[in-house]
């Protein structure tokens, strides 16, 4: 067996060994050498069907007179589809500020330029900032600080 073919099925073991434990996520780093070594994380995602609509509550309400987010509305009710949804370009974890315990880079209500940070996705252990693909007015935030994100789920939304 290759050590390609012995990596292949040590990922199809762990895969296994994540759904007969009822886990999310495993991080395991097999070293081969001095300078050799195999690092794999198998996550998958836990279906929210409630708590993504719930989300944004989490969120402090604007001050009384400020300008209230208005959210237009979308046939299928999915954020994905609105035409002002940020989508996840990754598989990942989800910051909203630059470090713990500073200011989030955006918040409801923010204008932001295009290319401007509007959170920062950490992936193998890379920070990724996520730029705004357009000029706008940040009026929805979908997720959560700290949470999992899959490839393709809205972030926010900006019109």
């Amino acid at each position: 067996m290759s050590r390609n073919d012995a990596d292949v099925a040590f990922i199809k073991a762990l895969a296994e060994l994540l759904n007969e434990n009822d886990l999310t996520e495993v991080n395991v780093k097999r070293e081969y050498g001095e300078n050799d070594s195999l690092n794999v994380r198998v996550s998958k995602m836990v279906p929210q069907a409630a708590p993504l609509k719930a989300a944004p509550a989490a969120f402090a309400p604007a001050p009384a007179g400020a300008p209230q987010p208005v959210d237009t509305p979308v046939a299928s009710g999915n954020p994905a589809d609105h035409p002002g949804a940020v989508t996840s370009p990754m598989v990942g974890t989800i910051y909203l500020a630059p470090e713990p315990g500073a200011s989030n880079f955006v918040s409801v209500g923010s204008q932001v330029a295009e290319g401007d940070t509007l959170l920062i996705i950490e992936a193998m252990k890379t920070m990724n900032h996520i730029p705004a693909p357009h000029a706008g007015v940040v009026k929805r935030i979908l997720v959560g600080d700290a949470s999992p994100v899959e490839f393709g789920a809205p972030l926010m939304i900006i019109e």
